[in-house]
């Protein structure tokens, strides 16, 4: 009886651990999705016809949100390092809460003077990411519960793309008010997803265990960070940049990319980022049962080098004629994802778990973030000042064969210096005093 007893309590922890990480997983996903559709929406307009001072409309409308978007992401450097565990939820509702009120804002005011208010859309969303993932990281399913967050990134884009062009064409919605109707569908999702989220239990002893307390970190720790994994975090930061910049570009000029290969359906953009979306969330939920954080690191490396070789054969392949457009659209765009998803998710996740900081992800993704945006930023105004005269179509090209060359390379070198970087901590812990072992610490060792 006593082993009938033990057996089935087991059985039942084992269930309840089950549906405690599915529902976990299912809120992210929704609450970051449904962000989306406050975000990205504006995006599927085309808004032709106009210009300001001799700019295109759109891209000044992109410009403007991004912009918002990475001056929070600067922010978010110093916010989610020091956030803790308390009123998420409540700051995950008014951020979005006053980007959606922006959005009504760029449907009442006559453009061009609306731009001001795809800023102001921004501005508060770059904080949703590090606030969300404040819920999973640290747990022995980070792996899983960060790539089902982050493949929404995927899956989110072409989904909202696809309802804003239903409602623009099948209901009548005009240009301007599409993206504040996108954003009101979402609404109740998001505050039951965020609300379940703060339902749900923080991670338990045994995540503490193998994953490492993860804390606020206040100035001192944020510098001995990065002071200690420094060439690394340099070469990692840099493919983040690249493929934000390219990423970037193919969410916000999805709709062009794929006229200039000969595409318009309006529902190509939701059943190939579905797919794509589907083939990451596999391979990157596969590293939940790598149990050595040194292999998974090694791993998320491997994955990002392979996303860096299929994004450029598969560019290449195209140019030469050998491969239609939408087989490159699909290749390259999961070659794309599989190098800046694990970024978002699990590669800094395995990076404080392998030396065994007590930090948190939010800090260290903030500051590739902020690099990041800020090259999208600087990527726009210097295309629209002339200086590149190519089709989004032609750009997006281009920018991928370098960029797969540049970041493959950049990658390997990240992956050399890490392990390298690993092996002379497990030298220098082998022989601290018995009584060091153990400790956790922000030093260079």
């Amino acid at each position: 009886m006593i082993k009938l007893l033990a057996y089935l309590r087991g059985k039942t922890a084992r269930w309840s651990f089950f549906f405690r990480t599915l529902a976990l997983a299912l809120a992210a996903f929704g609450c970051y999705t449904s962000m989306y559709a406050f975000r990205k929406a504006f995006t599927a307009g085309t808004f032709d016809g106009g210009e300001v001072w001799g700019v295109d409309y759109k891209v000044w409308l992109v410009i403007a949100q991004v912009a918002g978007y990475m001056l929070s992401k600067f922010y978010g450097i110093r916010f989610i390092a020091e956030l803790g565990d308390r009123h998420r939820g409540a700051k995950i509702v008014l951020l979005v809460g006053l980007s959606w009120a922006a959005l009504l804002g760029f449907a009442l005011v006559p453009a061009p003077l609306n731009m001001g208010f795809l800023f102001l859309n921004g501005l508060p969303l770059g904080m949703i990411w590090g606030l969300v993932f404040s819920y999973l990281e640290g747990r022995r399913t980070t792996e899983l519960l960060g790539a089902v967050m982050s493949v929404s990134l995927v899956f989110a884009s072409g989904l909202v793309k696809t309802i804003a062009r239903v409602l623009m064409e099948i209901l009548h919605v005009s240009e301007y008010w599409m993206p504040f109707c996108t954003g009101l569908l979402f609404v109740i999702p998001l505050l039951a997803c965020t609300l379940l989220l703060e339902l749900l239990p923080p991670p338990d002893a045994r995540d503490r265990t193998l994953r490492t307390v993860r804390l606020p970190m206040d100035s001192a720790a944020r510098k001995a960070f990065l002071v200690a994994y420094l060439p690394g975090l340099l070469l990692t930061i840099f493919a983040y940049l690249l493929f934000t910049i390219i990423r970037d570009v193919r969410d916000n000029f999805e709709v062009e990319i794929w006229a200039d290969v000969g595409v318009t359906g309006n529902y190509i953009y939701a059943q190939i980022d579905s797919l794509i979306a589907l083939a990451v969330l596999m391979m990157m939920g596969m590293l939940i049962f790598v149990k050595s954080n040194l292999k998974a690191f090694t791993l998320i490396h491997l994955m990002i080098i392979a996303g860096c070789i299929a994004a450029g054969m598969s560019t290449w392949l195209f140019v030469q004629g050998h491969i239609g457009g939408v087989a490159w659209m699909s290749i390259s765009g999961l070659g794309l994802y599989m190098v800046y998803i694990p970024y978002n998710a699990i590669f800094f996740e395995r990076l404080l778990a392998t030396f065994r900081h007590r930090g948190n992800i939010g800090f260290v993704m903030y500051v590739a973030d902020a690099v990041g945006y800020l090259g999208s930023v600087a990527v726009l105004v210097i295309r629209e000042l002339g200086l590149v005269h190519l089709s989004w179509g032609g750009f997006f090209q281009q920018a991928v064969l370098l960029s797969s060359v540049l970041g493959g390379i950049s990658v390997g070198l990240s992956l050399w210096y890490f392990r390298q970087k690993k092996s002379k901590v497990t030298k220098e812990t082998q022989h601290e005093p018995a009584a060091w072992k153990g400790q956790i610490t922000y030093s260079n060792t």
